[in-house]
C-alpha cells in the first residue's frame, strides 16, 4: 500500500481563486463591520506599497518618478486613486486619466488635493492623455472589475492600446478586460506584469487565457478569509501540496500494494506512444505496468522496458487509448471497452476519447440523465480532442472556442460526461463536473512537443493506480510533468523521454523539503 508523505505536516499552500459572487458576498460582510471608506483604503494601502515596490525595482527609485492612473467607473478605479495619493507623498507624479463621468469622485478630489493631476479623458483632451502615458514609468490599470466582461470599450481600449512597453503595468484586482469567472479574454485587455488582489484571487487570475494577462500574483489581506466558501472555484498545488498528495510506498509494500496500471495504448502506426505512456507511468513509481497492444507496440514497449508485462490480469486502474486508432482492426477497442465496463479507474486519452461517446450513451438514463463518475473517470484531452469530443456529444465546437475558453469548455465536457476533465495546454486545467478546478502553470513553452501528452497521461494513470482520485492524480500529474519539463529543458529543447526521464529526480527533490 501507499501513503502520503510522512514529511507533510505544516505547509504552504498555493493560491485560491472564487467567483465573484462569493467575493461580493464577502466583501459586503466585512464592510459592514467597518467604517465607511476603511476596507477601500486598506486595499489602497497596499497597493501603493506593491506600485513603490515595481517602481523601485524596474526604474530604480521612486522619487521623481511618472505614474498614470487608468481610471474606471468603479471602486478600482476609487483603489488606484487612494493608491495614487500615497505615491504623490512619496514624490511620484501622479496622473490619473479619468475615462467615465462617474469616476470615483471621492478619490479623484483627494488625489488633485494631494498635489496629482486629473484628466477626464475625450476628444479635447485625448493628445495630453497619449502623453501622458508615453511619459510614464508605471501604469496603474483601474478600469474594470468584478462588474467587468471581455473586451474595452472607447476611451479605455485607445488608453490600452498606447501604454508604452518601457512601462510597468500594475492591474488592480484584475486585468480590465477579461472575464472574471472564465478567464475569458477578447481585445483589446490589458497585460499586466503584476495583479494586486484584495482578500482572495478572482478565478480569472488562475484560468487562462487570462492568467497569462495578470502577471506575478499579490493577494493583499483584507479580511474576507472567514466569509468565503470552504472550497474556491480554482486552486493551484504548491510544491508542498504535491509533496502532500504524492503516494510514498509503505515499508511493507509490494508492487501490488503500489498499484498496478493496465496500459492500453499503442499501434502499428503510433508504436511509439506506448513506450512514452509507459515510460511515464513507470518513472512515476507504479508496482507493475500491464501492457495490452498490437505485435509491434508490444515489441517496442517489452523492448524499452522488459519489466513490463504483457496481457490482462490483476490491476488498480487503466491507462486508455494513447496512439490508439479507433477504427483499426486489432483488438485494443474492445480492450479499453471491458475496462470501462469494469470498476476501475480510468484515464481515457486520444483514441480512448473518440469512443467514449458511444460508451457514455450507453450509461445514459432514459431521461438523459448522464452518470457522476468523476471519482473514476479521468479524460485528458487536449483543445482539439476536447472540440471534437464535444461535437461528437452534439455540442459543434472548434478548437478555437476551446482554446478561447478553456475553463468554460472543459466545465461543460465534465458535465456531459459526469468525468474530471484535465484539457491539456500551458496551463493545464482539471475540472469536475461541480466546476471546481485545479490550475497548474509549471509547464515551460519547450514542453509543446511530440509525446509529451503520453509521458503525462503515464503519470496520472500510475497516480490512479497508486490510489489518488482523477482530480488530484490529474493535477498532481501536471505539476510533476510541468517541473520534470523544466528541469529537462534547463532553457532548451526537450525530447519527451527526456521529461520521463526527469521524473523520479523531480518527486524526490519534492519530497525531500
Amino acid at each position: 500500500m501507499t501513503r502520503a508523505n510522512p514529511k507533510a505536516g505544516r505547509h504552504r499552500k498555493g493560491p485560491a481563486a472564487y467567483r465573484v459572487e462569493d467575493l461580493r458576498k464577502a466583501e459586503q460582510q466585512v464592510m459592514a463591520l467597518l467604517p465607511d471608506g476603511a476596507l477601500m483604503q486598506q486595499a489602497a494601502a497596499g497597493l501603493a506599497v506593491s506600485c513603490a515596490r515595481v517602481l523601485r525595482e524596474r526604474t530604480g527609485g521612486i522619487s521623481g518618478r511618472r505614474a498614470v492612473l487608468l481610471v474606471g467607473p468603479g471602486d478600482n478605479g476609487g483603489d488606484a486613486l487612494f493608491a495614487g495619493v500615497r505615491l504623490v507623498r512619496r514624490g511620484v507624479a501622479v496622473t490619473a486619466l479619468l475615462t467615465a463621468e462617474k469616476s470615483h469622485p471621492l478619490g479623484s478630489a483627494a488625489l488633485a488635493a494631494a498635489g496629482g493631476r486629473c484628466v477626464e479623458v475625450g476628444p479635447d483632451t485625448a493628445v495630453e492623455a497619449w502623453t501622458q502615458l508615453e511619459a510614464a514609468d508605471l501604469v496603474v490599470d483601474g478600469l474594470l472589475g468584478l462588474g467587468g466582461r471581455p473586451g474595452l470599450r472607447e476611451p479605455a481600449a485607445g488608453l490600452v492600446d498606447r501604454i508604452p512597453d518601457h512601462a510597468a503595468v500594475v492591474a488592480v484586482d484584475l486585468p480590465s478586460g477579461v472575464d472574471p469567472d472564465t478567464g475569458a479574454t477578447l481585445s483589446p485587455y490589458v497585460w499586466a506584469d503584476l495583479t494586486v488582489t484584495f482578500g482572495a484571487a478572482k478565478a480569472c487570475l488562475l484560468l487562462p487565457p487570462a492568467s497569462s494577462a495578470a502577471g506575478d500574483l499579490e493577494i493583499i489581506d483584507i479580511g474576507l478569509a472567514p466569509y468565503l466558501p470552504s472550497e474556491p472555484l480554482v486552486s493551484r498545488l504548491s510544491a508542498a501540496d504535491v509533496a502532500r498528495l504524492w503516494p510514498v510506498p509503505s515499508p511493507g509494500a509490494d508492487k501490488y500494494r503500489r498499484g498496478v496500471l493496465g496500459v492500453v495504448a499503442g499501434s502499428a502506426g503510433y508504436p511509439g506512444a506506448a513506450v512514452l505512456a509507459v515510460a511515464g507511468a513507470l518513472r512515476t513509481g507504479v508496482g507493475m505496468v500491464r501492457y495490452v497492444g498490437p505485435k509491434d507496440a508490444t515489441a517496442a514497449v517489452r523492448s524499452a522496458w522488459p519489466e513490463v508485462v504483457s496481457g490482462t490480469g490483476r490491476v488498480q486502474a487503466w491507462l486508455l487509448g494513447s496512439g490508439v486508432v479507433p477504427d483499426t482492426a486489432d483488438q485494443q477497442p474492445e480492450a479499453i471497452h471491458e475496462a470501462l465496463e469494469s470498476d476501475h479507474p480510468c484515464l481515457l486519452d486520444a483514441g480512448a476519447l473518440g469512443l467514449f461517446p458511444a460508451e457514455l450513451r450507453a450509461h445514459t438514463d432514459s431521461d438523459g440523465a448522464v452518470p457522476d463518475r468523476s471519482d473514476r473517470l479521468l479524460l485528458t484531452p487536449h483543445a482539439g480532442e476536447l472540440a471534437r469530443l464535444l461535437t461528437d456529444l452534439g455540442e459543434d465546437t472548434h478548437r478555437e472556442e476551446v482554446e478561447n475558453q478553456p475553463y468554460a469548455f472543459a466545465h461543460r465536457a465534465a458535465r456531459l460526461t459526469g468525468a474530471t476533465v484535465l484539457l491539456k495546454g500551458s496551463t493545464t486545467l482539471v475540472v469536475r463536473p461541480d466546476g471546481h478546478a485545479r490550475s497548474q502553470a509549471e509547464a515551460p513553452s519547450w514542453l509543446a512537443t511530440a509525446g509529451a501528452g503520453d509521458v503525462l497521461a503515464g503519470i496520472a494513470g500510475a497516480l490512479l493506480a497508486s490510489g489518488l482520485s482523477p482530480f488530484d492524480a490529474g493535477s498532481v500529474a501536471a505539476f510533476v510533468h510541468g517541473r520534470a519539463g523544466s528541469k529537462a529543458s534547463g532553457g532548451g529543447p526537450i525530447t519527451s523521454i527526456d521529461v520521463a526521464d526527469q521524473v523520479p529526480s523531480t518527486v524526490a527533490a519534492l519530497l525531500s523539503h
